[in-house]
């Protein structure tokens, strides 16, 4: 029962997968990171409908300028900006309560010993850390479009896998390790995409 539960959750990415080609990507995207405002106005009029969105236009436009004269800090610069140390504690609270969200539920299911299962539930975490990397590296040359929809891609793929190996493995030992590889995989894409 525990591989069909696990399955399910990738219906809801399938859904998505499937419709996510037919939304038109964001107005401010196109206009502040693209720079092409026929696209904008393109995109605004799909979203909204036919009408003078002139003043809709303004205020992206008025989000780039400010985007503009926004100072960029690196990793060592938000550590010591005292402004930001209560965002930090939020997002490390958060990164450290992902430990507990159950996918530790598979590692059991995956009939791994139990003094192996900290170092899986670490690779996890690790991968956490990857995925945040990554996409914050990958959304300014691809845009959120193309990561949402490559990252459902493939979380479906690696679900399918997941299942597949979860059924299989009492047959082979080396299952339990592929299926491991799997979540880890899903963690990134997960990270990544959505």
């Amino acid at each position: 029962l525990w591989p069909w539960l696990l399955a399910s959750s990738g219906l809801s990415a399938l859904v998505q997968l499937v419709t996510l080609p037919f939304f038109p990507d964001s107005p401010s995207y196109l206009l502040i990171q693209k720079g092409n405002e026929e696209a904008c106005r393109k995109a605004i009029r799909k979203l909204w409908g036919e009408g003078d969105h002139q003043a809709e236009i303004d205020d992206i436009l008025k989000e780039k300028g400010a985007v503009a004269s926004t100072k960029t800090l690196r990793v060592r610069e938000v550590l010591k900006e005292r402004s930001l140390r209560w965002q930090l504690y939020i997002l490390i609270t958060v990164m450290t309560t992902l430990q507990l969200c159950g996918i530790n539920a598979v590692f059991h299911t995956a009939k791994f010993e139990e003094y192996v299962i900290p170092y899986v539930s670490l690779g996890v975490g690790l991968c956490e850390c990857l995925s945040a990397i990554l996409c914050s590296t990958l959304i300014d040359r691809f845009g959120r479009k193309v990561l949402l929809w490559g990252g459902y891609t493939l979380m479906c793929s690696v679900l399918a896998l997941l299942t597949m190996t979860l059924s299989l493995q009492h047959r082979f030992f080396w299952m339990n390790y592929f299926s491991v590889i799997l979540i880890f995989l899903f963690v990134v894409f997960f990270g990544i995409g959505p």
